[in-house]
């Protein structure tokens, strides 16, 4: 039984190593290994900080924002809709 924190793979009868390396290093790199050991391997300042997570934050949102339901659409609209209607009303109750 292996254990879920083992990093490597088994490599399979008749599989090169030039194959084996390749799968070992996917698994890293989906894994967010090899971009972690990049990033440690320089100090960083909290400004290059902000800035990287920025930036994947910005990568994060456009996948998550790209597949959305339709039931998620109307409820954005819905909102959209009320804040206008508040906006509005506030407008038309204060004409000075």
């Amino acid at each position: 039984m292996a254990n879920s924190h083992d990093r490597g793979i088994d490599i399979k009868k008749g599989e090169s190593v030039d194959r084996a390396l390749k799968r070992l290093k996917t698994k890293l790199d989906t894994e967010g290994i090899i971009e972690e050991m990049r990033r440690r391997r320089a100090f960083e300042t909290p400004t290059q900080r902000k800035v990287r997570k920025a930036r994947s934050a910005i990568k994060r949102n456009r996948v998550r924002w790209r597949y959305i339901s339709e039931s998620a659409e109307r409820k954005i609209e819905e909102r959209k809709a009320a804040a206008a209607a508040a906006a509005a009303n506030s407008v038309q109750e204060d004409p000075a």
